[in-house]
């Protein structure tokens, strides 16, 4: 096969480029924050309120549970791009260890969860700016939102880089604020809500699990939404400057980022307000801010979940262009869509991905109250399949270090490949109670729509090139990039 067709009409403005012809413009700091940024999107900022309703107290328990799995993921992840890092990640792994049908349907599923996730965050900062504006319909923010990032991913992937980084310095900084001034609230008892704040309201109110040990089981679903994109920092390795140093370290450090900005920043609100008072369609920080009483407080937490939804969705797209990109350099996608631009961006794929991210504005037209709840289980389902496929890979790529057939990584997940089968049963577990939920099953018949045309993609791709089932792991290096050695094959 050949590598996809680039436009070297000038250099990289770093002076460096991946074997993939991607400038190697992230550094150490984009990269550590992107992967904070990860771990904080619109799923805790918005969707953490209905789980609150449904599940009281005990969603912190919850959202702990998860990001312990989330946790083996990415020790997983971690050991394989250690192992060989390169964009597109997670359908390359697949594509070397499961095979080429696998890394088809895995790359061709990580974009529709992007592009579903896209949807969903269009359709979050619409409704927050409804908070300021509430006469402008939902589908105008939307559109202008997504024309505004659809700019800012063109342009290289340095802007891109800093775009997030503040945003994600914007996230960081409001939940940290918000532990501060909550801790504040529990000791000092300041503010409208001092005289109902305290620790009791954690196990008051019906105990910590109101509605049953069930209804709690049943926010997993919506947990592990929140906890997607979290492996978006596997899609930056072809990019980073410094993959052998900044990966691991940004691995390593997110079980503290799970503490903090999900335990304890939920900790903390649930312990100032009862949970009673929380609802769906309503972000638990703002309501939280808007309970103290602190002037503007509200309004300032909603420009945070509003910048936590952009920059989710401006990952979108940075993602989704990359992974079109590696579909189509296996001749599994239109080879259009994987030229770079004179900016080393793949404008086409972006571009591609931004026009499908559209539906999410007919969505806000036709059904604004339901559109988000319709996208995020669409997307958690496409994320489970991603996480399952890393998990898998992985479990594959050790049995191979056993066996004498491939080098190890120089980042080993703790445990081995033993975490990786406990993960894979979590991830089931919460794929059968998306299929039990009448709400989120929708997700499901979207999948098996999906799957019904991954497969005739696929027997299409087999009818034009018979040789493309029998490929495994390829050389992706730029044909006018830097040549290093080919990637190692798993031996028949």
């Amino acid at each position: 096969m050949t590598s996809p067709q680039v436009d070297n009409t000038s250099e990289s403005p770093s002076g460096k480029t991946s074997e993939e012809g991607y400038e190697r413009g992230l550094g150490s700091r984009q990269v550590q924050m992107i992967a904070i940024g990860g771990a904080i999107g619109v799923g805790l900022f918005m969707g953490a309120g209905a789980n609150i309703a449904k599940a009281g107290p005990s969603i912190i328990l919850m959202y702990a549970l998860a990001g312990v799995v989330i946790f083996f993921i990415m020790r997983a992840l971690g050991e394989l791009l250690l192992y060989r890092p390169v964009s597109g990640s997670f359908a390359e792994y697949a594509r070397e260890f499961l095979g080429p049908f696998f890394g088809y349907v895995t790359g061709w599923t990580y974009w529709l969860m992007w592009i579903v996730t896209g949807m969903a965050e269009l359709t979050a900062a619409a409704i927050y700016i409804h908070f300021w504006f509430p006469a402008i319909p939902q589908w105008v923010s939307a559109l202008v939102f997504l024309v505004v990032l659809f700019g800012v991913n063109l342009i290289s992937v340095k802007i891109f880089g800093e775009v997030e980084f503040w945003f994600s310095m914007v996230k960081v900084t409001a939940i940290i604020g918000m532990i501060v001034i909550g801790l504040g609230v529990l000791t000092l008892g300041f503010s409208d809500a001092g005289e109902t704040a305290t620790t009791g309201n954690l196990w008051q109110h019906g105990g910590i699990f109101p509605n049953g040990i069930g209804s709690s089981l049943m926010t997993l679903q919506g947990v592990m939404f929140a906890y997607l994109a979290v492996e978006l920092v596997g899609v930056t390795a072809g990019e980073s400057e410094n993959p052998e140093k900044t990966l691991p370290k940004a691995i390593n450090t997110l079980p503290w980022r799970i503490i903090v900005f999900y335990v304890g920043a939920l900790t903390v609100i649930l312990a100032v307000v009862k949970w009673t008072e929380f609802s769906e369609g309503e972000s638990p920080f703002v309501h939280a801010f808007a309970k103290i009483g602190i002037p503007l407080g509200a309004g300032i937490v909603n420009f945070v979940v509003l910048t936590a939804a952009l920059s989710s969705c401006n990952s979108g797209m940075y993602s989704t262009g990359r992974m079109l990109r590696d579909l189509s350099a296996n001749n599994e996608a239109p080879k259009v869509l994987g030229k770079l631009n004179s900016r080393r961006t793949p404008a086409f794929g972006i571009a591609a991905s931004v026009a499908l991210m559209g539906i999410g504005v007919v969505l806000n037209y036709i059904v604004p109250e339901k559109a988000f709840l319709y996208v995020t289980s669409v997307a958690t389902a496409a994320g489970i399949w991603t996480w399952m496929m890393i998990l898998v890979s992985h479990i594959k790529y050790r049995s191979a270090v056993v066996a004498g057939r491939l080098p190890a990584s120089s980042f080993p997940a703790p445990g081995g490949s033993a975490l990786s089968w406990v993960a894979l049963v979590f991830l089931s577990f919460v794929t059968c109670l998306i299929a039990y939920d009448s709400e989120a099953r929708v997700s499901l018949y979207v999948g098996a729509i999906w799957a019904v045309c991954l497969a005739g993609g696929w027997a299409l791709l087999k009818r034009r090139n018979p040789e493309l089932a029998a490929t495994g792991a390829r050389d992706r290096r730029d044909p006018e990039g830097p040549h290093e050695p080919e990637y190692a094959k798993v031996s028949d």
